[in-house]
C-alpha cells in the first residue's frame, strides 16, 4: 500500500492498482456493508478496512490523498492508526492554495437505537464524547477529546482495537477477523487482556474514538461540532453519517479561522493552516 499526494480538492481516494487503478472515493455514498469494520463499494469493486486510515488523515488534518493498494483489504498493520500516523509525520504535509472547508453544524442530529445513541450539536472545534458498555472485564468506560488539541497521535491513534477470545471461532466461522491475532489486537479473556500490557487504562473507549473519526471522515470533510457517542458502532456511525448528510438544514460548509497556523507550520504540524493539505512527499 501506499499513500500518495493528491491535489486540493481530491479528498481521500482509494486506487485499487490491481484492477486497472480503479478509484473509489471516501464518502458517504460509497458505504458498503458495515460489521466489525466499514467497507467502500463502488460498481461492485470493494475496498475493506478503512476506517483506521481514514481516521489517521481526519486527526492528522490531511485532505488531499491518494491510497494505492493491490487487493480489497488495508493491513491491520497493529491494530491501532499509529502506523498510519508515523508514516505521515515521516514525510510531512504542505499546505494547498484552497482553503480548507469544515461541516459545521448548525443544529442536532440524533440516531437512537434502543440503548445506543449517536448525535452531534453545535460547537466550536471537532469534540467528541463517547461511553461504552461491554462485558467484563471492560465494563463501562467514558472519554472526551477535542481535535483542535492536536493530541490526536499521542492520544488516540495508538489505541488498538480488541475482542474477546470467547468470540473468536463464531466470528472467524463468519468469514471475520482472519488476520486478527495478539499482535494487532487486544485479545480479551476472562480476567483481562491476555497480551498485555495497555497502552491506556481506557484504551478501549479511545479505539472507539478512533474508529468514530474515521468513520465520520465519510461526511467528506471535518466537522465542526460536539459528537457525543453511546454504545454505537460501525454500523451505527455510518448510519450517522447518511442522516446527517441528508439533513442539508443542519449543516453548512465553512472555512477554518485565519488565526490557524502559518502556511509554513503545515510541513510539520498535524492540522495546518488555513489551506486544505496534502502529504509532501510520497
Amino acid at each position: 500500500m501506499r499513500l500518495l499526494p493528491a491535489p486540493a480538492g481530491s479528498g481521500i481516494v482509494f486506487r485499487r492498482t490491481d484492477l486497472d487503478n480503479f478509484e473509489i472515493p471516501a464518502n458517504g455514498r460509497n458505504v458498503a456493508k458495515v460489521s466489525y469494520a466499514t467497507s467502500l463499494m463502488r460498481q461492485s469493486v470493494l475496498i475493506s478496512t478503512t476506517e483506521h486510515l481514514l481516521s489517521a488523515c481526519i486527526g492528522m488534518g490531511v485532505d488531499n490523498v491518494i491510497v494505492e493498494l493491490d487487493n480489497l483489504e488495508l493491513p491491520i498493520l497493529d491494530g491501532s492508526a499509529l502506523p498510519y500516523v508515523e508514516a505521515i509525520e515521516s514525510v510531512g504535509m504542505r499546505e494547498q492554495r484552497r482553503k480548507r472547508e469544515t461541516l459545521r453544524v448548525l443544529h442536532a442530529v440524533e440516531v437512537r437505537e434502543g440503548e445506543k445513541f449517536i448525535g452531534v450539536y453545535p460547537g466550536q472545534g471537532y469534540r467528541i464524547s463517547y461511553t461504552i458498555d461491554f462485558p467484563a472485564p471492560i465494563g463501562q468506560q467514558k472519554t472526551c477529546i477535542d481535535l483542535a488539541a492536536e493530541t490526536y497521535g499521542s492520544e488516540i491513534a495508538p489505541a488498538r482495537t480488541f475482542g474477546y477470545k470467547a468470540d473468536e471461532s463464531k466470528l472467524r466461522d463468519m468469514g471475520l477477523i482472519r488476520g486478527a491475532g495478539p499482535e494487532n489486537a487486544i485479545i480479551l479473556g476472562a480476567s483481562g487482556p491476555e497480551n498485555g500490557p495497555l497502552r491506556f487504562p481506557d484504551e478501549y473507549v479511545r479505539h472507539k474514538v478512533l474508529d468514530l473519526i474515521g468513520d465520520l471522515a465519510l461526511a467528506g470533510r471535518r466537522i465542526e461540532g460536539h459528537v457525543v457517542a453511546v454504545r454505537a458502532g460501525h454500523a451505527m456511525h455510518t448510519a450517522f453519517v447518511a442522516r446527517l448528510l441528508k439533513d442539508r438544514s443542519a449543516w453548512e460548509l465553512a472555512h477554518v479561522p485565519v488565526e490557524a497556523p502559518e502556511a509554513n507550520e503545515a510541513q510539520h504540524e498535524s492540522h495546518g493552516g488555513v489551506g486544505e493539505a496534502a502529504l509532501a512527499g510520497a
